[in-house]
């Protein structure tokens, strides 16, 4: 049975069981009960998580949609008539306006919407999920608060609301660049035995994206509508700074 939290929805399903879909299921799964689907067959679902089909995800409380975003726009069109009134829909996309725009456009009026980032992921989250950030941008319904309020008393994450255009004018500086520094860093080979604190803590940076999914880093790089502009003012400042050094 699923200890008490301040949480009504009491089903959670999970469509995309990969690494991050995985992640969800181990930290929620002692609070309410779990069914996952992915594309392929779920080996070692974890307890407390029931392997089923689409249809299966579609009918419980709450609905994850954690798929690249590259993929979201064909499987919202294929859950629109399997959702169940009253559901709560959210994605966990790295980018929002796409997501939500997608959302909006195709998911039906009689479920809830809210486009999420969970600002971690299964490196950052190793020390525990206390303090770590999740960004919500509530599209449709009220749920958004009793989500937030769940989250933030269960898992101890800080919650930044905002609109899905904030979102990603923001992290296209604060995400974006910094997987394109790591892109970047990473073929360099840089020597890491005579290092100062600065260096150690820019490798650690590096390091925690360096193993994300391709599609992550597409939909960072490619999907993000303000990423484009954050990239010519990082590569003017670094012709700038070229100059400067002669």
């Amino acid at each position: 049975m699923a200890r008490s939290a301040p949480l009504d929805h009491r089903s959670l399903g999970i469509i995309g069981f990969g690494a991050f879909g995985r992640l969800i299921a181990e930290h929620m799964r002692g609070f309410v009960k779990i069914h996952a689907t992915d594309a392929l067959p779920i080996a070692n679902a974890p307890h407390g998580v029931t392997p089923t089909d689409l249809g299966g995800v579609c009918a419980c409380d709450i609905v994850v949609l954690a798929v690249p975003v590259s993929e979201l726009e064909p499987l919202c069109m294929q859950i629109a008539p399997l959702l169940r009134p009253g559901a709560l829909v959210m994605d966990v996309g790295s980018v929002k306006v796409e997501p939500a725009r997608i959302m909006a456009t195709l998911l039906p009026r009689h479920v809830s919407l809210i486009a999420t980032h969970p600002l971690f992921g299964p490196q950052s989250i190793k020390g525990g999920a206390a303090g770590l950030k999740l960004v919500m941008c509530p599209i449709r319904g009220t749920d958004e608060r009793r989500i937030a309020a769940f989250l933030r008393k269960a898992m101890g994450l800080r919650i930044i609301r905002a609109t899905p255009e904030e979102h990603d004018r923001e992290a296209a500086y604060t995400q974006g660049l910094t997987h394109l520094i790591a892109r970047a860093l990473l073929p360099l080979e840089a020597p890491r035995r005579i290092t100062t604190r600065s260096f150690d803590l820019l490798w650690e940076a590096v390091s925690m994206v360096r193993h994300d999914a391709a599609g992550v880093t597409a939909a960072i790089e490619n999907g993000n509508p303000y990423a484009m502009d954050a990239r010519q003012s990082f590569f003017a400042e670094m012709d700038s700074l070229r100059q400067d050094l002669g």
